[in-house]
């Protein structure tokens, strides 16, 4: 199967990369299904990337019908070790305006019926998930963001709600009374699960409007949203490409070893089933 160093998930309006040579595509199936559609692989200025629009071309799919389990796992086998989440969010801030760029540094889960995990089956494991995005992707994000739009945050909060509805009033005023900065709604469960097949993962997170909490702007609507989606794409897609020789430098971090003391199940009570169907999940840093 050929292989990639770097995967970017592209979110709305962001559903394919410039700029890639030798590309091929290739549908995956995998233990949980078929991923969000078929990943364009190729080249970027000598890197090979893997590329996967998140809702489907077309974006024929909601954030709650998004295979993630399926997604991740894919960019797994395809020896993918580093993951970019290209997100559009809202903000709960006055001073994070429509158009900035965002690189979180926490995330609140706020969703209700997506399953989260690789594990289950007879076999148990629990993550360490206190810093759920990889230092070292955020750190390569935040120095090409900077580069290109003047206007980026290196941190906040991300709550991921349920959707596909768009917050009411009340709602936005709450997150905000809670201290979240950005609200979106597919960053989970794609940050756990990167986790647990030891991917690193960030969020590029791109603001297009200041959610329902706003006065004047109390009313988020689609095409608000995704005209700013598309004013925003072309730097989103600048800054990946600035940052792609970071992205596939040497790992420092210890994403890759977050399953290292995570199985609970005692090694002779685990399913023999569940531990084949998990294999490229439990393979360490080579």
């Amino acid at each position: 199967m050929p292989q990639a160093e770097v995967g970017i998930i592209g979110g709305s309006g962001l559903y394919d990369l410039e700029g890639l040579e030798d590309t091929e595509e290739m549908a995956i199936e995998t233990p949980f299904g078929k991923p969000s559609d078929v990943f364009r692989l190729g080249t970027l200025d000598g890197i090979r990337i893997a590329f996967l629009p998140r809702h489907g071309r077309g974006h024929r799919l909601l954030p709650s019908e998004l295979p993630a389990r399926a997604n991740m796992f894919a960019m797994k086998l395809l020896g993918v070790r580093r993951v970019v989440s290209a997100s559009a969010v809202g903000s709960l801030r006055e001073d994070f305006r429509p158009m900035d760029m965002v690189v979180p540094d926490d995330l609140f889960d706020h969703t209700k019926s997506r399953p989260s995990t690789f594990f289950g089956d007879g076999v148990v494991a629990h993550i360490s998930f206190g810093r759920p995005f990889c230092p070292e992707v955020r750190a390569a994000l935040q120095e090409a963001s900077a580069s290109v739009v003047q206007r980026t945050h290196d941190a906040g909060i991300y709550v991921c709600i349920e959707g596909p509805a768009f917050s009411t009033r009340a709602e936005s005023q709450v997150y905000r009374r809670l201290g979240f900065d950005i609200i979106g709604m597919t960053a989970l469960p794609e940050a756990k699960l990167a986790r647990e097949a030891g991917l690193c993962y960030a969020v590029l997170a791109q603001v297009t409007d200041y959610d329902s909490w706003h006065q004047g702007h109390d009313a988020v609507t689609n095409d608000m949203v995704m005209q700013n989606v598309g004013r925003n794409a072309a730097n989103a897609k600048s800054i990946l490409r600035r940052a792609m020789p970071a992205l596939s430098a040497e790992r420092h971090c210890r994403c890759a070893h977050a399953l290292d003391d995570a199985i609970a199940t005692a090694r002779g009570a685990t399913d023999p089933a569940t531990l084949e169907h998990l294999a490229p999940l439990m393979q360490g840093e080579d």
